[in-house]
């Protein structure tokens, strides 16, 4: 199904990285759950459209898939979900961002995001190519890609790498982290910020719904409320956030679904419900 791989950073130096490492990037599948570790090299994986859109045309949406910031569940939260939306016209492009890590990274915290900026920018610099209109482009996320998903919408325009090019139009979270306060997800949190996982001033920065502001784009949320890995008050949190700030926001909480469930869910769950809720979310403000 996937088209073309691209490189994130075609020319030049890859930014924040380290010269001479050596590390192999890993991919391993087990329980059914593809696990990509070590990445050093990140990519942006192109899946075109295998249906005349009827949901919203030329639109393009950047897929980040979760993993605790520790590994990326590329396949049930990347490959199978650019599928859905290829199969309603929708182009997709799958984010393999660079984890935390000091070995490889000189300022391991910022490098997600900076691979994220970067990722959104080639696809509005490439929106031509690819029939996409650049300013139908949204980022999709799942758990810990949700935080990164939520990152990239609240802090594009933030510090000296500040980028208009690199702003979503539009949030799609799954399970997201949110909050690096009371209800963290400890590992999402301890791994991105690394030593300095107790500094107030940065677990403030990168708790999202603290940054969220009226420039933030339009955002739909999905959680279960028995998830018992990222607690559904993330979602609560942003949402909240959204609406004291007039951004349009919709979401969708389900009594059960756990965490990390994406398009695999259970037949007669309500849970099965929210692909159907996020096509009608999409419709209603992509036409």
């Amino acid at each position: 199904m996937a088209q073309t791989v691209l490189p994130l950073w075609p020319t030049g130096a890859i930014p924040l990285a380290k010269s001479g490492t050596t590390l192999t990037e890993k991919s391993i599948t087990e329980g059914g759950i593809l696990r990509i570790s070590d990445v050093t090299t990140p990519t942006l994986t192109v899946y075109l459209p295998t249906a005349t859109s009827s949901v919203a045309p030329k639109t393009a949406v950047m897929i980040c898939p979760g993993g605790g910031y520790s590994i990326l569940a590329s396949g049930h939260e990347g490959t199978e979900i650019a599928k859905w939306f290829t199969d309603r016209g929708i182009t997709a492009f799958v984010l393999k961002y660079r984890l935390p890590d000091d070995r490889t990274q000189t300022l391991p915290r910022e490098v997600p995001l900076t691979d994220a900026m970067q990722g959104l920018r080639l696809i509005r610099q490439q929106a031509g190519k690819y029939g996409i209109d650049p300013n139908r482009i949204g980022v999709m996320g799942f758990s810990a890609g949700g935080h990164l998903a939520s990152t990239l919408s609240t802090h594009y325009d933030k510090g000296p790498k500040a980028d208009e090019l690199a702003k979503p139009d539009f949030a799609i979270l799954l399970y997201p982290v949110i909050t690096f306060g009371e209800k963290a997800h400890g590992g999402s949190r301890d791994k991105l910020l690394g030593a300095d996982k107790a500094d107030p001033a940065l677990l403030n920065f990168y708790s999202n719904e603290k940054q969220v502001s009226a420039k933030t784009p339009r955002t739909f949320l999905v959680h279960a409320m028995d998830d018992k890995g990222v607690p559904v008050d993330n979602s609560i949190l942003y949402y909240q956030a959204c609406v004291n700030n007039n951004v349009p926001a919709e979401m969708h909480l389900y009594p059960t679904g756990g965490h990390g469930f994406a398009l695999r869910t259970k037949p007669g769950e309500s849970v099965s419900g929210w692909p159907a809720a996020c096509e009608n979310w999409l419709k209603s403000f992509l036409k």
